[in-house]
């Protein structure tokens, strides 16, 4: 058994950020045992096992529970919790923590983001569920998807500048995709250097791709990027982290509850994990998820 009804449970990835997730999860503990409180502290192997305890603890009728962890963690664990009365507690110690980004949580004190869990606040917001699984940032279906593959392969550097290197690298050979999109029933077959399905507005540590994309307004952002030279791009890319691409003639943006992408040879990507290969189909889920910010 890995809780009972009403417990408060921590789940660590300990090799989060470099081991910060380990030292993010002594902080915590130490944070809850000054409350009064001694939650389960349990950590998995690997991400199969994580989501294999994170669903017993749902099984088990939990009432919160907390993550120390990355995007990643937060991923593994809404899977279990999607749709359930459990709710999410984040210790972010990431590398990207644009969940935490979402919420307003400290993302570098781990003392701070366990008093959020202490004082109980909740709120609920939407996932993207395609199939039996969940994201609540975005999925990545192009360019962004093929840099992600690159920079999950990559050991140095850590953190955004890995981002930034396999970006500059797979420059050099991408080229525009031909797409076909079905958008709340409305087709289009379009090429494009990526198409991004948001439930939130960024990720990979803060790139703001779909930007006003709301958590709880029943819908998903989705936004294409039209062909344009590579040297466009490169201007662009720094634009991402304060959402101002918006304005360029090769963005299109659309709100849907329901769209579905296709494009040849790309695995698509969400909260920074391999999601699938495309084609897939994707919709909102209103208020799948409660969150203690």
């Amino acid at each position: 058994m890995t809780g009972s009804p009403g417990e408060t449970v921590l789940l660590t990835n300990p090799t989060s950020g470099k081991g910060r997730g380990a030292k993010a999860r002594d902080a915590a503990l130490a944070r809850f045992k000054e409350a009064g409180m001694s939650p389960r502290s349990l950590a998995g192997r690997d991400a199969d096992e994580a989501l294999d305890i994170a669903r017993q603890c749902v099984a088990d009728g939990v009432e919160t529970l907390v993550v120390a962890g990355g995007d990643g963690m937060v991923h593994i664990a809404v899977q279990a919790v999607a749709g359930t009365a459990t709710r999410l507690g984040i210790i972010p110690a990431g590398t990207g923590n644009d969940v935490a980004r979402y919420f307003d949580l400290p993302r570098k004190d781990p003392r701070a983001a366990t008093e959020r869990v202490l004082a109980g606040r909740a709120r609920t917001v939407d996932l993207a569920r395609s199939g039996s699984q969940y994201f609540t940032t975005v999925m990545c279906a192009g360019f962004d998807a093929v840099v992600n593959e690159r920079a999950n392969k990559m050991t140095w550097p850590k953190g955004q500048m890995r981002y930034n290197i396999a970006t500059l690298a797979e420059l050099r050979t991408f080229n525009p995709l031909p797409y076909t999109l079905d958008l709340d029933g409305e087709t289009a077959s379009l090429d494009a250097m990526m198409v991004s399905i948001g439930n939130g507005p960024s990720f990979g540590g803060g790139l703001r791709i779909t930007e006003g994309a709301v958590l709880d307004d029943g819908l998903l952002d989705v936004v294409i990027i039209k062909p344009m030279s590579k040297r466009a791009l490169v201007r662009t890319y720094p634009k991402l982290f304060k959402g101002t691409h918006t304005t360029h003639p090769a963005y299109e943006h659309h709100r849907v509850r329901s769209v579905t992408v296709a494009a040849p040879g790309i695995v698509s990507y969400a909260d920074g994990e391999r999601f699938g290969p495309l084609p897939l189909t994707v919709e909102c889920a209103p208020g799948a998820l409660t969150v203690l910010h």
